[in-house]
C-alpha cells in the first residue's frame, strides 16, 4: 500500500481552475487503476495520492443532490457580491467558499488506506477536530450530519465550522472540506447551508474573537490529517 501523498497548495485560486485541477489528478488515478486491472501486477503502476489546500474567491458549489432553491440570491446580487455560482459533481447541498476559509481536496486511492467512505469522511472530520483542539476548542459531530459541530448536543446553540462534500469513483475520492478561519460569514446568509436550516455556522476568528493566522491553521491540519490517515507527505 503506498501511503505516500503529495501535498500541493494552490493559494487563492479560481474555483473552476482547481476544480479542473483535481478533475485531472482524479481521472488520471482512475484511469492507472482501470489499466492496471490488465496488466500482470509485477507490470502494474502504484497510482499516487495528493492533499491540496487552497482558498477561494467568493464562490457558492451546489452538490448533485442538492436544491437549487436552496441559493438565496439571484443573479445580480452575486454580481454585486462578486461572487460565483457552480452546480458541481460532489455529494451534499449548497455551500460557500471563500478568502479566510481553508479548502481541502485530498485525492487519494482510498485502496491504499481502507475502502470505507463513511470511514474516510470520519477521518477528515476528525483531522478538524484535532486542530481545533489544539486552539482550545471543543468540537464533535451531529448524528445523521456530516461535518465538523461545536456544541453539536444542543440544538439551539449548534454551529458548524466545517462543512464536507465529496466524491468518489474506483475507490478514488475527490472534493473535500471547507473549514471556516477568517472566513467572512455574511456570505452564508444567502444560501441555507448544506441545506440545514435551523442551524448556525461560525468560524475559528469569530469563536476565539480575534483574527487567526491562517498558515499556523494550515500547518496544524496538514500534521493532523497525515496523523488520523498515516500518511508520509511530500512537499
Amino acid at each position: 500500500m503506498n501511503k505516500k501523498t503529495q501535498f500541493i497548495h494552490l493559494g487563492l485560486k479560481d474555483y473552476k481552475e482547481a476544480w479542473d485541477f483535481q478533475e485531472n489528478l482524479f481521472k488520471e488515478t482512475v484511469d492507472q487503476k482501470i489499466s492496471n486491472r490488465k496488466l500482470p501486477e509485477a507490470d502494474q503502476i502504484e497510482t499516487k495520492n495528493y492533499l491540496i489546500f487552497c482558498e477561494h474567491p467568493h464562490v457558492y458549489t451546489l452538490g448533485k443532490s442538492g436544491d437549487e432553491n436552496h441559493l438565496l440570491a439571484n443573479d445580480a446580487f452575486l454580481k454585486e457580491k462578486k461572487a460565483t455560482f457552480y452546480k458541481i459533481n460532489r455529494g451534499g447541498d449548497i455551500t460557500y467558499h471563500g478568502p479566510g476559509q481553508i479548502v481541502g481536496y485530498p485525492i487519494l486511492d482510498l485502496d491504499h488506506f481502507f475502502t470505507d467512505i463513511h470511514k474516510y469522511l470520519r477521518f477528515l472530520e476528525e483531522g478538524v477536530i484535532l486542530t481545533l483542539k489544539e486552539y482550545g476548542i471543543e468540537s464533535g459531530r451531529v448524528e445523521g450530519l456530516t461535518g465538523v459541530w461545536l456544541d453539536g448536543d444542543d440544538t439551539a446553540k449548534a454551529r458548524k465550522i466545517c462543512a464536507l462534500g465529496v466524491k468518489s469513483s474506483r475507490w478514488v475520492t475527490m472534493h473535500g472540506f471547507a473549514f471556516n478561519v477568517n472566513t467572512d460569514l455574511e456570505y452564508f446568509n444567502y444560501i441555507v447551508p448544506c441545506g440545514i436550516q435551523d442551524k448556525a455556522v461560525t468560524s475559528l476568528q469569530k469563536e476565539l474573537g480575534h483574527e487567526i493566522d491562517i498558515k499556523e491553521v494550515e500547518k496544524k491540519l496538514k500534521k493532523n490529517l497525515a496523523a488520523v490517515f498515516e500518511m508520509e507527505l511530500i512537499q
